[in-house]
């Protein structure tokens, strides 16, 4: 025993942790140098899924110079073998001896983490005002991460050069030629190290989709892309004279809007609490179908939303409530809500601001609350303006909005009498089954007729059957107050015994009357358009039941095949196949049995429907030779909601062509 004072003993640490406290002295301590912290845990500092976010680094570097009013192009290019460049003609990084670091600036800038030209704000001469936020790391992620990195730089007649390999200089810097004086601007060629990402692959689509926003935002510069293939390169160019009101005009062409197009921009000057310059612009909406929108910050776009966003949804319910109240518009009883103006909201907002807080590294959510006030003292004034000076269009927003208020009160009036009533009333098309809870499944099955087998085919005691009646409703932008008025999804719920909530919501599910819900549908590209369909509306709608485990896909056999007895013992035989793949397997299984070739007949199932009930039994609902997929929610939350809005969302139609592009080039390649 170890004594202590006042007469107390403690044990002595045992044999394991006496040789761990030998080996803690000096050399324990390890200190992490130059760009050592971003190599070591390279998460902290960007997105790791692919490269894509050190290339965009690079990119707001260009970026910043236009938006400082020196650089008129930006141009990047995706190179065949992975690598990705970036060209401006803006001032060009120094290049001369640094007083501190005493190596050449451009050389600091690439390999110390906090340094650059934008951490110097308050100065009279700050380069750059307005900036993607002080994280401050920049480039220097991108040539930490890089396995090489060439650096050009045109400046005061003459062209400068420096490499870099895994983040140390291996080429130092190096006039290389001479240049008009006003020829001027960066070149930063980037190769990704691909051991620090879970793919080596740079999204195209995200830089295309990145690069067109930017040229929105700065009107008159020209952005160009190039994507280099074998027989050249595929180039866009974007040039926005209008800006975003240019930009919102493309996005909604397609939609049918209650009134039209808002925009506006206004930037303080003198205000007590922001500095010079700070402020927004915008462009709104109101469509008749759906809302949504982009937002930015210093030109960075913010994918989750963030408080700018919530300042902008105050602004607007705020004013669309004032001027209702004030024209006499309101219906008894009916209680406006900021979801009721929200929800079919179309938006563009940029801000600026001096010191944006961002919640992550990525940047993709603006956490700073003065933003909030920052918008609302920009745009309240305008838009009540802007809403009295247009009456009618004013009305009709204000009408939608009412209107979408009085079914979201009808609605929950709707579901609070089922549950006062005591008794759950189920829908007449589900064929319920004997028992509930974690043993008892609910089938979602696509069609009548297959739905007729499959009550056929079930175990009466724990299989319940409800069949949907063909495509679904996409309720990805549906509001949550809305999404029973739909009696598909009105259906469901009431079978399953719990009512739609958010992915934040604490639900309780002990009222869940299945253990599982199983997905069922035709193995065609209609069915899985239902699945998609189905899992939005959970992962939307239900997601606890998909946190939980609760949510399964069942895959249903594309192939039958018959083979003929093969003499004594052994019995003519059904065997089925998911796929072609799996078709292929089981013919090659069969010459190695030695089945005569041919012998045997191989049909596709047009659908469900064409399964008897003992087909469908015994291939698709029998626990013991099925086959079910559980969807889950992994640690990729934000990914997940990433997807389901470029797959799911109105406004992102655009990208789903571009992707659609570029599986169909992957398909012709293979």
């Amino acid at each position: 025993m170890l004594p202590l004072k006042n007469g107390y003993h403690c044990p002595e640490p045992s044999p394991k942790y006496r040789n761990m406290a030998k080996n803690y002295d000096e050399s324990s301590i390890r200190v992490l140098r130059k760009l050592e912290p971003i190599q070591l845990r390279p998460g902290m500092y960007t997105r790791t899924t692919d490269p894509t976010h050190i290339i965009i680094e690079a990119i707001d570097n260009a970026v910043d110079e236009a938006m400082a009013g020196y650089a008129s192009e930006i141009e990047v290019t995706m190179h065949r073998d992975g690598s990705a460049s970036v060209r401006d003609n803006g001032r060009g990084i120094p290049v001369g001896i640094h007083p501190e670091e005493n190596v050449p600036t451009v050389q600091v800038v690439f390999t110390v983490i906090h340094s650059g030209g934008k951490f110097a704000k308050d100065s009279a001469d700050s380069s750059y005002k307005f900036t993607g936020g002080l994280h401050g790391v920049g480039v220097s992620v991108t040539n930490a991460l890089s396995s090489r990195l060439d650096v050009r730089v045109k400046r005061e007649g003459k062209e400068h050069a420096i490499g870099f390999a895994d983040g140390e200089v291996v080429e130092p810097l190096n006039v290389v030629s001479t240049c008009r004086a006003k020829d001027t601007g960066t070149f930063i060629h980037a190769w990704p190290n691909p051991k620090y990402f879970d793919s080596p692959n740079i999204s195209r689509s995200e830089l295309e989709y990145l690069l067109r926003a930017k040229a929105m935002l700065l009107p008159g510069v020209k952005v160009t892309f190039n994507f280099e293939t074998a027989n050249g390169y595929d180039t866009k160019e974007w040039t926005f004279e209008r800006g975003m009101t240019q930009y919102f005009e493309q996005m909604t062409a397609e939609e049918e809007l209650v009134a039209p197009l808002f925009a506006g921009e206004k930037y303080l000057k003198g205000h007590e609490a922001f500095s010079d310059g700070e402020g927004l612009a915008w462009a709104i909406a109101w469509s008749a179908e759906s809302g949504g929108g982009e937002s930015y910050v210093n030109l960075i776009p913010t994918l989750a939303g963030g408080t700018h966003e919530s300042g902008l949804r105050d602004v607007v319910f705020n004013s669309v409530r004032t001027f209702a109240e004030h024209h006499g518009l309101m219906q008894r009883n009916v209680k406006l809500t900021a979801d009721d103006v929200w929800s079919r909201l179309r938006f563009v907002l940029s801000i600026k601001m001096v010191d944006p807080a961002f919640a992550g590294q990525t940047k993709e959510k603006l956490s700073s609350r003065e933003a909030v006030r920052l918008v609302q003292s920009a745009m309240k004034d305008a838009l009540d303006l802007w809403l009295n000076e247009h009456v009618p269009h004013a009305t009709k927003i204000a009408e939608l909005a009412i209107k979408l208020a009085a079914a979201r009160s009808k609605n929950t009036k709707a579901v609070e009498r089922k549950k006062s009533s005591g008794v759950a009333v189920m829908p007449g098309k589900l064929t319920d089954c004997e028992m509930t809870g974690a043993d008892a499944e609910l089938f979602l099955v696509e069609g009548d007729s297959a739905g007729g087998s499959a009550k056929g085919g079930r175990d009466k005691e724990t299989q319940a059957i409800l069949p949907l009646r063909g495509k679904g409703l996409n309720s990805w932008e549906v509001d949550r107050s809305q999404i029973l008025a739909n009696q598909e999804i009105q259906n469901i719920a009431v079978s399953l015994g719990i009512d739609p909530h958010g992915l934040e919501a604490e639900i309780d599910l002990s009222g869940l009357r299945y253990g599982r819900v199983i997905l069922l549908s035709d193995a065609d590209d209609d069915g899985l358009h239902i699945q998609a369909l189905l899992l939005t509306l959970f992962f939307r709608h239900f997601p606890a039941l998909v946190k939980n485990g609760h949510v399964y896909i069942a895959h249903p056999p594309l192939f039958r095949i018959d083979v003929p007895a093969q003499g004594k013992g052994k019995p003519p035989r059904k065997l089925y196949a998911l796929d072609k793949d799996e078709l292929a397997s089981v013919e090659t299984r069969l010459r190695q049995e030695g089945v005569r070739e041919g012998s045997w007949d191989v049909s596709r199932f047009k659908g469900l429907g064409e399964m008897d009930a003992d087909q469908l039994w015994e291939t698709t609902l029998c626990p013991d030779t099925r086959r079910l997929v559980q969807v889950r929610i992994g640690d990729g939350i934000e990914q997940a909601i990433e997807a389901f809005e470029t797959l799911m969302s109105k406004s992102k139609a655009q990208r789903r062509k571009e992707l659609l592009t570029e599986f169909d080039a992957v398909l012709e390649e293979e």
